[in-house]
């Protein structure tokens, strides 16, 4: 057949006019399936039916625009319509311009689309719920939710609220889209549910538009345990895909990468990420955290992303209860084996990055390494945490305000940040500002323990009201008292008003013998009791209660021989048993270990504790003008005895030794 022949019959029997109009009419449909299907809650299966539909009827409809012609009479075969009856010229003149119009308005649609700024690529990820019957699932929910949050956030393209942000809107039947949208800054909100049975767990998702509470996606996953490993890097591919973000090819590799082929573990693993993640880094929960990370390695010795949260994990009990080297060792350990094991997982950066702050006290090569981790995790709020929190111990507070500050309007209702916020106005002495921060923490994380504490002691450090402190925990069930906090802050109220003979009944109706006061480990309780013994005039049992706690600080002490802040409790403790010399010792032990040079945040408290530690063996000559400058320092500020504030020197039985010297007065007074 001669081609210039054939291609003649294709227009004279209308088939380029059918295509192209097949083709308008179809992009019309997919259309209406993609962006109307989800408002009506139609699964994504029907779309992509509809899709491939379309597709495979375009040969059928040419091969019908060949045989057949459309007249006046009704649809007939080409061959039997006489040209008298054949389109005319001039109606296939407005058909083609009717379909060049139709296919203008196509290009014109796509071309805005691709190249208009759009919606914006900013998501929140709210709490999925939990449909099991085993309300033990509810971690598995969690679970689900934030490891969707840890992919997501791996997206360049893509501005993720973190899951401290959105742990508040947990309660389904109360959401307002709308609201939540406005309040968290999220142009998208992703809900989710979780139904596990037996072997099986089925995962419902749908994205939604939060200024018109419009659906923009669903997709429902039903499928075996073992089969649902890494179903959050897939879920997080369709996300973007449905918010026209751009994955570049290495972020769509670590997006979906599986962590794990082996599902046990993965399940482990995610029952320990609210442990981990908790607002209040409470022990008993990293201890949770760290048993299930453990059980899931010892099921999969590869799982890359288990070793790295077990690192943060260990490392995170380092830092804020147990400065032992044993946990050093542990976390340093697992961060590199998690490095080995997956060299570009943002996760492993971090965790070695928090070894290299903490314990090595590293500035410049933590932020090195926390900066490979923002690369890899561009959305991840807590690298950026931990470079404001350096930038603090540098001694560079308004640099750290303004970095909190900013992290802060990225992830508006991220308690992590605030409680970072609370802590800095607080060192700062900038009550009003401290104060506010507070309250927004209260606000987004009202079943906190640390939140309802700090408002309480800004309360007082600023206006001399012990009465939140005395009734912060007045809700909490009775038995409820992790790691001691409630213990010591009903302790510290009481003794803060000098009711002592209510501070001795608070620690005699406690089962527990540490508590969370001191830095650098739990406090035991008998030290706490033998202050109580002394502030009550009972030397006797006093010394009965020091001499306890006396042996618990001395093994602490020599247990981690190179943390300052067990020395600095060793000396607090001699110093009110009387043992002057050595109380004098320990506390300059823990200054020169961490001085402000090298601390600007901790160093100032060492100087604290040495401070009180003056006053309480009677060197007021070596007390008062240290008092004197710590009052004019940053960071000489915190939740215990050796605070030094103007109200904590009024107020605390501790500094009575002073009271009679006119210059501890004048400082008193005039400050």
């Amino acid at each position: 057949m001669n081609p210039h022949s054939f291609f003649d019959e294709l227009r004279r029997r209308n088939v380029y006019r059918a295509a192209a109009a097949y083709g308008v009419v179809a992009w019309l449909l997919i259309q209406i399936a993609t962006q109307v299907f989800p408002f009506f809650d139609i699964p994504n299966w029907a779309v992509r039916f509809v899709i491939i539909s379309l597709l495979l009827g375009f040969p059928a409809a040419m091969i019908v625009a060949w045989i057949y012609e459309w007249t006046p009479e009704g649809l007939r075969r080409t061959d039997e319509v006489p040209p008298s009856d054949s389109i005319g010229r001039t109606t296939g003149r407005k058909l083609d311009f009717l379909i060049i119009g139709a296919l203008l308005i196509i290009i014109g649609v796509l071309v805005w689309q691709r190249f208009s700024p759009g919606r914006e690529r900013s998501i929140a990820v709210l709490p999925f719920e939990n449909f099991s019957t085993d309300k033990e699932n509810v971690f598995l929910a969690d679970g689900i939710q934030d490891d969707l949050l840890t992919n997501l956030a791996k997206i360049k393209d893509l501005r993720v609220i973190s899951r401290t942000s959105v742990m508040k809107y947990r309660n389904a039947d109360t959401r307002n889209i709308r609201e939540i949208g406005k309040s968290l800054g999220a142009a998208n909100i992703l809900e989710g549910s979780v139904r596990r049975l037996g072997d099986r767990i089925a995962v419902n998702v749908q994205l939604i538009d939060s200024s018109a509470d419009r659906h923009i996606w669903a997709e429902r996953y039903d499928r075996k345990i073992a089969d649902a490993v890494g179903i959050e890097g897939e879920l997080a591919t369709e996300i973007a895909e449905a918010l026209r973000a751009t994955l570049t090819p290495d972020e769509k590799i670590r997006v979906e990468q599986k962590p794990t082929q082996n599902a046990d573990a993965y399940v482990l693993y995610l029952r320990a990420l609210p442990y981990e993640q908790g607002p209040d880094t409470l022990l008993q929960d990293y201890k949770r955290a760290e048993q299930l990370y453990s059980q899931a390695i010892a099921l999969d010795p590869n799982f890359a992303l288990a070793h790295a949260h077990l690192a943060s994990t260990c490392a995170e009990i380092f830092h804020f209860h147990e400065p032992l080297d044993s946990w050093k060792t542990r976390a340093r350990r697992e961060a590199e084996t998690a490095l080995n094991l997956q060299s570009d997982l943002a996760e492993a950066h971090f965790a070695l990055g928090q070894c290299i702050y903490w314990m090595d006290e590293n500035y410049e090569d933590a932020l090195a390494e926390f900066a490979i981790a923002q690369r890899l995790s561009p959305s991840n709020a807590n690298v950026g945490v931990l470079v404001a929190a350096i930038h603090r111990r540098q001694g560079h507070w308004e640099e750290c305000l303004a970095a909190f500050e900013k992290i802060q309007r990225l992830d508006p209702e991220n308690p992590n940040i605030v409680r970072n916020l609370v802590f800095t106005n607080s060192a700062l002495r900038r009550w009003p500002e401290a104060a506010r921060a507070a309250q927004r923490l209260r606000t987004m994380a009202p079943d906190s323990l640390v939140a309802r504490i700090q408002t309480a002691y800004i309360d007082f450090q600023w206006k001399g009201d012990t009465t939140a402190l005395t009734s912060a925990f007045g809700q909490i069930p009775a038995g409820e008292d992790p790691d001691g906090v409630v213990t010591s802050c009903n302790w510290e109220g009481a003794m803060l008003e000098r009711d002592f003979a209510r501070a001795e009944r608070v620690l005699a109706a406690s089962p527990l013998t540490e508590v969370s006061y001191l830095n650098g480990g739990l406090t035991p309780k008998s030290f706490l009791a033998g202050c109580t013994s002394v502030a009550l005039g009972d030397p006797v049992l006093a010394s009965k209660n020091f001499e306890a706690s006396r042996k618990v600080f001395e093994s602490a002490v020599r247990e981690a021989p190179n943390v300052a802040e067990r020395h600095a409790n060793l000396g607090l403790c001699y110093a009110f048993m009387g043992q002057k010399e050595n109380a004098i010792r320990e506390g300059r032990r823990a200054v020169e270990l961490k001085p402000e040079s090298k601390d600007a945040y901790d160093g100032a408290i060492m100087n604290c504790c040495l401070a009180l530690i003056y006053a309480r063996v009677g060197e007021n000559d070596l007390a008062i003008p240290l008092i004197e400058r710590l009052l004019r320092t940053p960071g000489a500020v915190d939740s215990v005895n050796y605070s030094i504030t103007v109200n904590d020197l009024k107020f605390r039985w501790e500094w009575d030794s002073l009271r009679s010297d006119p210059v501890f007065q004048k400082l008193v007074s005039t400050n």
